[in-house]
């Protein structure tokens, strides 16, 4: 019975700390755009630079 002193108001506090944690993670934009990165694994690569840059470089005169 004494240990609910105890386990009660802990609970509490740490019930209200994790309430505050997710206000301030909503605050800070943490679950902003969830789906944008990875979606972005999908887009396709740069296309490659000229045919002619990517032959090597120039010959001398």
């Amino acid at each position: 019975m004494q240990s609910l002193y105890l386990l009660i108001p802990l609970s509490i506090v740490l019930a209200g700390a994790a309430i505050w944690a997710f206000f301030w993670a909503v605050n800070q934009g943490q679950f902003e755009e969830l789906d944008e990165p990875a979606r972005a694994i999908l887009d396709d690569d740069l296309p490659p630079e000229s045919a002619h840059d990517a032959s090597g470089p120039e010959p001398r005169p």
